[in-house]
Parts: structure tokens; sequence; C-alpha cells
């Protein structure tokens, strides 16, 4: 008995957990060693069971996937199918267990992101040496576009850093060679340019000929907040993780401002103007925030509309583009009911951060509370609608 039955629910984030060595096994010889593994593995080495060694991280991921396939795994996989979480989790590193993990959590399909590497690729794309920010960018996808190949209902999600106009055109072509079902930036603002620069508009046209969306993913975006916030003479809490690398609730507040401040800015600079087929997808950023940034989009139309020119050539209000053409995934703890109220039934779609311990172990249910009397209608658009029309071709038929 899967988790979720008798409804159609397409999962708009879930995330593939890297082994140690991911990104280095899929980058070109250049710059393979260069690529340090991501920051758990220093945890995992300051712990009596494991070593520096590469071959002892390897053999310990390779008993960790014997266990994964052992009979006595497997008979509880389906009553904990949302209760084992990260590395633990069915399908999490092991990509032929992936489908199985989907059939037991009752998702037709599921848009896929990295678990450790945004942060990483946002601050190579921000440094000098784009070699190496593109090579990373393309270990990146080839890994992605692999792990997913395993089912067609894993949607990969490609990364195109912005920061060079020629690059990032031939990235996100290659990402669609690739198999992309989704490009993947940076929610925040590049190094040296807008992201409404004009010489962007080539990797938006693609993605609106090829019919598949722009994606932004909490994590890219450097510090959310000024580190400062945090030097409060107070003990540092753990996160959800019951380690000191994640989201608290200081820096939790900053979440939704690189999407709100990059997002406003596409509209205003009229990139949505001229792609009124693109979609975007704003996902792991929440979206209790929305109803509020609208109105002071539409505030910002009635202030400044006279006296600037951009905005006399935008044919629609802010409010219009946002339902026509962004999709986003609220947090299971927001209140998605009054969300779509505010906002309208268009916008918002269902996730479980699987197998993130974030995304919680009950997600449908506690969305299903927070639509309260909402009408089949909405729930539709919600759970499976809203998640189509973002997709486009990069949803199998």
């Amino acid at each position: 008995m899967p988790y979720i039955e008798g409804r159609l629910v397409h999962d708009a984030d879930a995330h593939i957990m890297e082994t140690p060595f991911w990104l280095r096994d899929y980058a070109d010889p250049a710059i393979r060693d260069r690529i340090e593994p991501p920051g758990y593995v220093n945890e995992l080495k300051q712990t009596s069971e494991h070593s520096a060694q590469p071959s002892e991280l390897d053999a310990a991921f390779a008993r960790l996937a014997a266990k994964h396939a052992s009979p006595e795994y497997r008979r509880d996989e389906a009553a904990e199918i949302m209760n084992r979480k990260n590395f633990a989790a069915t399908g999490a590193f092991a990509a032929e267990d992936r489908g199985r993990a989907l059939d037991l959590m009752g998702v037709a399909s599921q848009l896929v992101f990295n678990t450790f590497h945004n942060r990483r690729l946002h601050d190579w794309e921000h440094r000098d040496d784009l070699d190496f920010a593109y090579g990373v960018a393309r270990a990146h996808n080839r890994g992605m576009v692999e792990f997913c190949a395993a089912d067609r209902r894993l949607l990969p999600t490609c990364y195109v850093p912005l920061a060079d106009f020629a690059r990032a055109r031939a990235m996100a072509e290659e990402a669609l060679e690739m198999g992309a079902a989704a490009l993947l930036v940076a929610s925040g603002c590049p190094k040296h340019h807008s992201p409404s620069h004009s010489g962007l508009d080539p990797v938006w046209a693609i993605a609106q000929e090829a019919r598949i969306p722009i994606v932004f993913h909490v994590g890219g975006t450097g510090e959310l907040i000024d580190p400062k916030y945090f030097v409060n003479g107070l003990p540092v809490p753990p996160d959800f993780h019951g380690g000191d690398e994640n989201f608290r609730s200081v820096d939790y507040m900053g979440i939704p401002g690189p999407p709100m401040q990059t997002l406003a800015t596409m509209i205003f600079d009229g990139v949505l103007e001229r792609f009124p087929e693109l979609r975007i997808g704003v996902i792991e950023q929440g979206a209790i925030w929305l109803p509020s940034w609208v109105r002071q989009m539409e505030s910002a139309v009635e202030a400044f509309g006279r006296h600037e020119e951009r905005l006399h050539k935008l044919s629609l209000r802010p409010t219009e583009y946002v339902r026509r053409q962004i999709r986003a995934t609220p947090y299971p703890t927001e209140d998605v009911g009054w969300i779509t109220e505010q906002i309208g039934p268009d916008v918002c779609m269902f996730s479980t951060d699987y197998p993130h311990v974030e995304g919680g172990r009950r997600p449908y249910e506690r969305f299903e509370r927070s639509l309260g009397d909402a009408g089949n209608e909405v729930r539709e658009r919600f759970y499976a609608t809203n998640f189509i029309d973002l997709m486009g071709k990069g949803l199998p038929s």
C-alpha cells in the first residue's frame, strides 16, 4: 500500500544523496583532481569509524549499499518509506532503487535536485575561473542525468551558470542534449550582471522553445544573511540534522530574499514579457511570502510606472505574470490554503523534499489539513496540474 493513494500526485522537489566522490567521478580529467568532496565527508572522517582514505569511504558506502539490498531492509520498506531519511532512505543514492521508492510513495514523478552541491556550484560560478565553474556544472549534469535514467519518472535538473553569456547559452543547449528536464540556475544575482540582462535572453529562449522550465532551488545563493546575526553570545542551536550545516530559524527568514529580488527584476525588466511561455519554478524556498511580494510589486508599478519606460512596455500586471508563469513549493509548515486564497490556485505545488529530513514524514497529511475545505479543483492544481504546467515537455507523456 503506497503512502499516497487515490490521487494523481507529482513531487516537485526531491533529491539524490551524492556519495563522497560523486562529482569528481563525473568530471573531465582536466579538473577532476581539483574537486574536493562535500563538507559532510569531513564529519565522517572525524568519527572513529572512518578515515581520510578515499578507499575506506568507498568501502563504507559499499557496505551501506549492501544493507539497502538486504532482505531485512527491504522487508520494512513500505512501512518505512517516509520515515527513513537521507542516506538511509530507499533510492537515496542507489538509482536502481529509486523507482521502487516512487511506487511506495505513490507519486507519479519527481523533479530531482542535488543535495550537497548547490552552494558549491554557486561559489565556483562567482569566482574568476570560468573553465572550472562550467566544468563542474557539466560534471553535475552528467551525474544527475545518469541517476535519473534509471526510471523515466525521475526528472533531472541540470545546472547552468549564468556568469558568462556565451557559455551559459552553450551549457543550456548541452544540458538539453543530455536530457535535462529543467534548467537549474542560481536564484540570486550573477557576479557581474543582472539575471535580467538581455545577454541571457538566449538561455530563456532555449528553455521556452524546448518547453522545459527554469528552476531555482534553496542553497545556491551564498550567505542568506549577514553571518554576524549569529554572533549573539548564545549557544548555537542544532539544525534539522543535529549538526551545524543547515538552516535554523534566523537564516530561514532570509530564504525568500534572493528569489523575490531576482523574479521582481526579471518581471520589471521584461523577461517574462519577452518569453511568455517560459515557466519558472521556485523550489524549496517556501511560498508564504508570495502574496505580500506580489502586492509590493503592484505598489512599485504604481509608484514608478509613470517615469520608467521599462514598466510602460509591460502588457500585464505583476500579479498576472506570476499566475501565468511562476510556480512555487510551500514548506509543509506553511498554510497552503491561505496562500492559495491570496494568490490564486495556479501557483503552489506539492513536494516531499525526499529523502531529506526537512520534508517531514507526513507532508501529504499536513498539506491536506492546510488546504482545509478547498475544492477538488484547487487540490488537483496543487498536487498535479500546476506541476504539469511547469514542466511542459520536461514531463514524459
